[in-house]
């Protein structure tokens, strides 16, 4: 009996074909968006993750807080200064401390003017050492900037790009850094990050030297002798610096990250972008579901006499009911098995895209099939409930009303 209402459907559904092709259109494009989007995002949370999980373990991030939009520290109304790395370095269990400068400066090549990220680099063989592992940086055209490279930039990989200055940059070009002249001395590979394939490295005297600042820093990284201390040594920065600076607890102007807290910030925001995406995706899916009822509807309204002519012969109520809800059931379940399969080749294009354009694992590629599984039954709920009051439409006609229409 089953079997014949859903061969019964089917042909209902073959019978409409452009009506039930734009039908299925709305919950296609929803859950095709639904499963390619949040793909997309669970496989950058992963990359994010293991980029986490294999460095920085052991450091310990310290800002101050910002006044608005910019690099780290730029904005900050007071700022970090060699007082607070030396506060740093005599906290117990503080192995290295590192304090940087990320602004964003004028650069000039080619009588072309750009303004880029500039970050500096101790002059320390072991801080700087420890620096490049940090950030992963490598040489593509050249080499990496020495301690003693004074008057020389090490450059991301977008500088070679044609298009930033109307000339190539290469090992051996002068470059203006906020009126100063430089010489490349190398170009890095490319990375994940985007903003790295954008910095211009240099040594921190040439840096403060460019920006006409002396003692300031934006960020402090600290290494720990013992990563599975990283939490308490954390809480120790932040009374220290709280007690020199007078400041009580909740009323800090500086933040001491650990890498779990910086996970936890990124993980938060993607959170909220997998909300915004499925709060979209979800309106598609309204929409979808007003085609079907609308699309059921109407089908009720032709099928007035033969649902008569059913009726007339035997036909239950209920059987009309399955009937209907079965059709409008299979509207739902064919969009959302479209539209998964869709999603999961999107998802698949974009993710091969992008670490083809990057050089990186940026968006690891994998299928969930509990988030497949999930949205196709989904849009078969969609499907069900939009049809339902159709169907209980069809299922109350009766017999004589319905044959004289």
């Amino acid at each position: 009996m089953i079997k014949d209402f859903f061969v019964f459907s089917f042909t209902g559904m073959r019978k409409r074909k452009l009506r039930s092709w734009l039908t299925l259109l709305g919950i296609f494009i929803g859950i095709a968006a639904v499963v390619s989007l949040i793909s997309l995002g669970n496989g950058l949370r992963t990359a994010v993750e293991g980029q986490f999980s294999s460095i920085s373990a052991d450091t310990l991030t310290i800002q101050n807080a910002g006044s608005g939009f910019g690099p780290p520290g730029s904005t900050a109304v007071a700022k970090l200064t060699d007082h607070d790395v030396k506060l740093i370095e005599s906290v117990n269990g503080v192995k290295l401390v590192i304090p940087r400068l990320i602004r964003i400066t004028k650069v000039e090549y080619n009588k072309n003017v750009n303004f880029q990220y500039t970050v500096s680099m101790p002059e320390d063989k072991t801080k700087m050492d420890r620096t490049y592992t940090n950030l992963g940086l490598q040489a593509q055209e050249g080499r990496l900037l020495n301690v003693n490279d004074h008057g020389k930039v090490l450059l991301g990989s977008d500088f070679e790009s044609k298009d930033l200055f109307g000339k190539q940059i290469t090992p051996g070009s002068k470059i203006i850094v906020n009126g100063k002249a430089f010489t490349v001395v190398g170009i890095q590979k490319k990375t994940s990050s985007f903003i790295f394939n954008q910095v211009a490295f240099m040594l921190d005297s040439d840096m403060k030297d460019a920006l006409g600042i002396k003692d300031e820093w934006d960020t402090i990284t600290a290494q720990v002798q013992n990563k599975n201390d990283i939490e308490k040594v954390a809480d120790d920065i932040s009374n220290k610096l709280r007690k020199d600076r007078h400041e009580k607890v909740g009323e800090e102007d500086f933040t001491v990250q650990t890498p779990v807290q910086s996970l936890s910030a990124v993980n938060t925001i993607l959170n909220i972008i997998n909300i915004i995406v499925v709060g979209i995706a979800s309106i598609s899916l309204l929409i979808g579901g007003i085609g079907i009822a609308n699309t059921m509807y109407t089908a009720v309204l032709e099928r007035t006499r033969e649902i008569g002519t059913m009726k007339a012969i035997g036909a239950k109520n209920s059987d009309i009911l399955q009937i209907f809800v079965i059709e409008s059931g299979l509207f739902g379940l064919v969009g959302g098995i479209a539209g998964a399969i869709f999603g999961v080749f999107l998802s698949f294009i974009v993710s091969a895209g992008a670490d083809a354009a990057f050089g990186q694992n940026i968006f690891a590629f994998q299928i969930s099939w509990p988030l497949i599984i999930g949205a196709i039954g989904f849009s078969f709920l969609i499907g069900i409930l939009a049809g339902l009051i159709p169907s209980f439409q069809a299922s109350k006609l009766k017999p004589v009303d319905a044959l004289r229409q």
